[in-house]
This record gives structure tokens, C-alpha cells and sequence, in this order.
């Protein structure tokens, strides 16, 4: 986990090393066409037998903008893989039966999104039942009884079959006002239908009704959370989920853990800790129910504990109290005495062992970004995601002792022969307040150690993000580097991975801390032999784009900045944005209540020291960093006289996803670097 520490006494040692001269590669640079069409490997399934790893590749078709996602097996002992389905529809979700003979899956190859089967020795698909509404998720109970899933209903129906027909009525009407009489009437890229998504279950033979276990006014998963937000009992009886009750949701980051029992009843609370709880997870034994959960309510990014529930005495235990970071994402160990999990700390994703009985914590796997775990039925050996900056995720296998991982899956080994990619270094210098800061420093191919070259410098969002070891496709750091830049991706203030007070360090101080922080590593890069230090550029996304809008009012050090959904209003962006107790944590209270930090903070304060070439990016349907941001953004520098740009996208949100916007978002971006960056 150790990366290459830089005090302000071994700058000179640092310099050395980024000086040497790397090896020349055959390889050519890195390009939209080739990103495009990696396959995105995801969600390993290690079957119950420990034979076999389901995943699943997406593809995406930059011509048509489509995509398409099949289902693939790695043979745990022989490395073979093994495409198990095919066509133009996509395939995901994979859940193994308890026979390990039988997968279950979404698709949406029938028009709609249902769950369809499939046997891992042949054959063809089946559709397990045609269900009324669309299924967004699934999971196979560990006795085989039941199927549980989830589907976005209407609450106050009775069956599944009256939201499809209040939705057919909704569809035909020529209205289509909605009329709220509370907050969250939109979120993320989406308005607020009235439905809610709840947790059924169905026979594994897909006969029977359907049972809604989750009904009423109220989600599962909870908006704050992921798709693993439930789980089935060892024995198949009981359901454990989170959800959120409250009824102001905008500013409420409260979910608990429920428990109902499969064959229906009174859903019962678990937690009722004001704060986040979620991600239940049976142990194999039947004995707890492990989850994950923050102390403070309001604060989404709080750091995240494992804690342990004993069904039988309703005791509740922190396994992980020593741990200063959060914990990700986690599996039991077959024999329930163990708990596996994925952190992010110091700029690598890590997967760590805890033991049930003395909460004692040693990292098993190191290197790169490793996330999903998944266990064999043994406890013997580790499945997981790897990713580096220079290499697209892929199913990795580890041995639980050692450590020692092997590359199981190889979608995009024939692509990244044909490519120069340099891996990231990591760096670190004293930012703010004498603190550590680590970044990334990423060479352009061909790089030549003689030469002087422009620097790009990225800022990631959240602000609670991190940059990591990871090949990211919509900030694709080889994608900066290919045309010829150095690529920096500073972790300031804010950042998880060293510890909860550095993340916290951000709160009440945007333009603070992080943004000292940020200059501190510029200067050390400046120092660097290989860099020109008159021509610099800087952007991100987010809150990147927002740190892009407050340099840009305050340093002219860069020739250029690009904003992608940048906050540049904090005022106005309380009033449009949705989930409110993010503004209301981070400037600690409204702006009626605490208008001087909101104003403190608020790069359109600064618009009278606009002076760097500014290039801005926007969605229309982005709808937590409204689209009158970049506005407000573009109008103010065109009326300042600032050569500026605004790239706008009707059909995008937060994030461009469409492979021809993505071309065009990265052909703007180079376009605007290359016209500002040349010598």
C-alpha cells in the first residue's frame, strides 16, 4: 500500500527518479476509438461449488450509440473462459443457483426488462416469468426457494399489475403536469413519477405471485446506497434491506436495517441511528447480519464502519473502530469467521480481512484498484475486479494467505498489445497546514525524459472523490496523456483514504485548504526538468469544475481552464439542486441562515478577476448541478470579454454517456488544450 512519499527536503530525490529515462515502447497512443471499445468487465459471481466465475462485458458501439452486455465464465482451475451469451440485448446481473448449474439474470433481450435463466452447460435462455413491470435487480436465496427482486411500483397498488396500467393510462394522457407537495421532486436525471422501488419475492420456479416485502412510501435500495441494499437468510426465511422512512428526503442521508420475515408480515428496524445504515449481508452461519454504517447524519460522506448484529440477543458490535478509512464494499468468509472488504486508502483500492471474534485487520490485496470482492466455498482463494491507469478492469483471483494474485478474465488483452500506456506514479508533497498530499503524474507516450512538456492538471469531484489507480472511462487520464501532456490528479482536502479529519478538512472550506493544497502540488511540478512551466491547464468535473471556477478567480498561473458541471453559483445552485443536506453539511446551513459562507465560497463572487481562456461543459438533465450553472458560468466570462467556450449537451446529465457525445467531449476538450497548450 506504500507509495513514494515526497517531503520538502527529498524534492530533489523525487525529481531524480521522475527523470529517468523510460524505456521506449512499440506501442501507439491511446484513442477515443480504442477506449470505446474496451470491454467493461464487472460484477464476478463465484458459483457456490467454487468452480466457476460469472461475468459480465459491456460494449459499447460508438455508430449506433448502443450497447450491448453478455454474460461470461472463468473456469477457476484452468483459467478458460468462456462466452455464455450473445445478441444485441444486454445480460447482466448474474446470481447463481445454489446447484451452481443455473444462473439467473436480467435481460431485456423480451422488450422489458425481466429475469431469464440460463444453464451453464448449454442451451438457450429461458424466460423465467413475463412480469408486468420492468425488474431492476435480483438475487437467488442460498436454500433455492425463492427469488428475490425489486421493480419500481406505484405504493398504494396492490399488484404489479396496477402500476402497469396506471403507467399505460399515464402514457396515453395528453397532461402531463405533476403536481408535488414535497421536496425531491427530481433526482440526478430524473423527475419524481410517484413510484417507489420495493423488494419482492417469486418462487425459483417463477410460479406463484410475486410478494412485495418492502410496501409503502418508501424505497429500497434508499436513494443514498447501492443495488446490494438487501439479502436472504442461510435458510431463505427472512429478508434483511435498508430503507429511509423519513419523510423529507431532501435532507436526510437516514436509511436502517430491516428485517421482514419471506413468507410476508411486519418488516422490523433494526438501527435507528439518525445516520446511514445499509449494504445487510447474512452471515453463512445464520448467527449475524453484518452492515455498514456513519455516525453523523446529514453528512453523506462520514466515514463508513462495519458493524455486527447478533440476530439472536440483538447485540450490536463495530468490527473495524481502529479503521480511519471507510469501508467498501464486503463478503463473508464461508465459515463466517472472517469479513473481507474493499477500502480506498492512499490513492489504491485495498481488500482487507477482518476477523468476527477480535476485529483484527491486515490487508490481503495490494495493488492497483481491486474491487467486488467475492470468496470461494473453501475460503481459500479471492475474486475480485482489478483496474490500473494503465489497464482496463479485469477478473482477478487471489490466494487469501498470500496475497498473490493471477489475471482470470482477458477481454482486452488483444487491444492493450496494440497500445503505449505508462502506469501512474504516485507523489506526494506538503499542501496546506504542512499536510501530505499524494497525486498522480502520468507521462505521454513516446515520453522523452530530454524534453519539455504541458501539463494537464485534473481535479477530481465529490468533493469527497479520490483519484486512484484506475483506468476511469469518463476522465480517462491515458486519454489527456495521449496527445502529449504530462497528467497530474492531485488527492487534496477532501479526498478518502487518509484518514476521516482529511476528508473532513473540506467541509465549511471549499476554496480553502483544498485549493492551497492543489497550488502546493503544481509548484512541485513546475520543479520537474521534464515540464514547461508556461503552459499549464486545469478542469474537472463536479466539483472539479467547481475548484476550476474558483481558480479561475483566483490566479492567472494557468493559460487555460475547462469546467465540466461546475458549481459557479452557490446561491442559486441551493435552490435547484436536490438532495439538500449535501449544501446544507458543506455550508452549514442554507443561505438565508448562512449567507456569508455561502458567499465566501461562491466563485461568481470573484468574476471581476476573470481572466483565464475558459472552456465550459453542460447537460441539460443534469439535475444536481443544474444546467444555469454553466450558464451563469459562460455569461459571466463572455460579458468580461474572456475567450471562453460553451459546449452543450440536451441529451446528457451529470455525466456525457453517449458514445458519440463521449467523442465529441474529448475532441472539444483536446481541441481547447492543444489551442492553448502549444508552444
Amino acid at each position: 500500500m506504500k507509495h513514494r512519499r515526497i517531503g520538502l527536503l527529498s524534492l530533489c530525490v523525487a525529481t531524480a527518479l521522475f527523470c529517468l529515462a523510460q524505456p521506449a515502447a512499440a506501442g501507439r497512443p491511446l484513442t477515443f476509438d480504442d477506449l470505446i471499445s474496451f470491454g467493461r468487465v464487472s460484477d464476478p459471481q463465484v458459483s457456490p461449488d467454487g468452480r466457476w466465475v460469472a461475468y459480465v462485458v459491456d460494449r459499447y458501439e460508438k455508430a449506433t450509440n448502443a450497447r450491448r452486455s453478455s454474460l461470461w465464465l472463468a473456469a477457476l482451475d484452468t483459467g478458460e473462459n468462456r462466452q455464455l451469451t450473445r445478441g444485441e440485448q444486454r445480460d447482466f446481473r448474474p446470481r447463481w443457483s445454489p446447484d451452481s448449474q443455473t444462473l439467473a439474470f436480467l435481460s431485456n433481450r423480451s422488450g422489458t426488462w425481466q429475469i431469464w435463466t440460463i444453464r451453464i452447460d448449454g442451451g438457450e435462455a429461458s424466460l423465467l416469468r413475463a412480469l408486468p413491470v420492468d425488474v431492476t435487480d435480483v438475487l437467488w436465496s442460498r436454500d433455492g426457494r425463492w427469488l428475490a427482486f425489486t421493480a419500481d411500483v406505484y405504493p398504494d397498488c396492490p399488484d404489479l399489475e396496477c402500476t402497469k396500467k396506471r403507467d399505460e393510462e399515464k402514457e396515453k394522457s395528453k397532461v402531463k403536469a405533476q403536481l408535488y407537495d414535497r421536496l425531491m421532486v427530481r433526482h440526478w436525471n430524473v423527475w419524481n413519477d410517484g413510484k417507489r422501488s420495493h423488494v419482492f419475492v417469486l418462487p425459483a420456479d417463477g410460479k406463484g405471485e410475486p410478494r412485495d416485502l418492502t410496501p409503502g412510501d418508501a424505497s429500497v435500495p434508499p436513494f443514498l446506497g447501492g443495488a446490494h441494499e438487501f439479502d436472504v437468510s442461510p435458510d431463505g426465511r427472512e429478508l434483511a434491506f435498508a430503507r429511509n422512512v423519513d419523510k423529507n428526503e431532501a435532507l436526510s442521508t437516514n436509511s436502517d436495517v430491516w428485517n421482514v420475515p419471506t413468507d410476508g408480515g411486519e418488516a422490523k428496524r433494526i438501527t435507528t441511528s439518525p445516520a446511514w445504515d445499509g449494504s445487510p449481508r447474512y452471515s453463512p452461519d445464520g448467527r449475524w447480519i453484518a452492515y455498514r454504517a456513519m455516525a453523523r447524519a446529514g453528512f453523506e460522506a462520514d466515514r463508513t464502519r462495519l458493524v455486527l448484529y447478533e440476530r439472536a440477543t440483538g447485540q450490536m458490535r463495530e468490527l473495524t473502530p481502529a479503521f480511519d478509512n471507510s469501508v467498501g464494499d464486503f463478503i463473508w468468509a464461508p465459515d463466517s469467521s472472517r469479513i473481507y472488504f474493499a477500502a480506498d486508502v492512499e490513492g489504491f483500492t485495498a481488500i482487507y480481512q477482518v476477523t468476527v471474534p477480535d476485529g483484527a485487520l491486515n490487508a490481503v490485496v495490494k495493488k492497483g484498484t481491486n474491487t467486488a470482492p467475492a470468496i470461494t466455498h473453501d475460503g481459500k482463494t479471492l475474486v475480485f475486479l482489478r483496474q490500473r491507469m494503465n489497464q482496463p478492469a479485469e477478473v482477478f483471483r487471489a490466494s487469501v494467505e498470500t496475497g498473490e494474485a493471477r489475471q482470470l478474465s482477458r477481454v482486452n488483452d488483444a487491444r492493450l498489445a496494440e497500445l503505449e500506456m505508462s502506469p501512474g506514479e504516485s507523489f506526494s508533497v506538503r499542501g496546506a497546514k504542512g499536510a501530505e498530499v499524494q497525486s498522480w503524474l502520468l507521462k505521454p507516450p513516446g515520453f522523452d525524459a530530454a524534453k519539455k512538456y504541458p501539463v494537464v492538471v485534473l481535479i477530481h469531484g465529490g468533493p469527497q472523490g479520490t483519484w486512484g489507480d484506475e483506468f476511469h472511462y469518463r476522465w480517462n487520464a491515458q486519454m489527456f496523456a495521449a496527445p502529449g501532456y504530462v497528467v497530474v490528479m492531485p488527492n487534496p482536502r477532501g479526498s478518502p483514504g487518509w484518514g476521516q479529519k482529511f476528508v473532513d478538512e473540506i467541509s465549511g472550506d471549499w476554496g480553502g485548504k483544498v485549493y492551497a493544497d492543489i497550488m502546493k502540488v503544481v509548484d512541485y511540478v513546475e520543479t520537474l526538468p521534464f515540464v514547461d512551466r508556461a503552459r499549464l491547464c486545469a478542469g474537472g468535473g463536479s466539483y472539479g469544475g467547481y475548484m476550476a471556477n474558483w481558480i479561475l478567480g483566483h490566479t492567472a498561473r494557468f493559460r487555460c481552464l475547462f469546467s465540466h458541471a461546475g458549481v459557479y453559483n452557490l446561491t442559486s445552485e441551493y435552490g435547484a439542486t436536490e438532495e439538500l443536506w449535501f449544501p446544507e453539511w458543506e455550508f452549514r446551513g442554507t443561505p438565508w441562515t448562512n449567507r456569508k459562507l455561502y458567499e465566501r465560497w461562491s466563485p461568481d463572487m470573484f468574476v471581476r478577476n476573470f481572466r483565464t481562456p475558459t472552456l465550459v461543459i453542460h447537460g441539460q438533465l443534469d439535475y444536481r448541478v443544474p444546467v444555469e450553472q454553466g450558464l451563469e458560468l459562460f455569461t459571466a466570462l463572455q460579458r468580461q470579454g474572456v475567450p471562453s467556450k460553451l459546449l452543450y449537451f440536451p441529451d446528457e446529465a451529470h455525466w456525457i454517456l453517449k458514445p458519440q457525445n463521449s467523442e465529441l467531449w474529448y475532441k472539444t476538450v483536446h481541441a481547447w488544450l492543444a489551442e492553448h497548450l502549444k508552444p
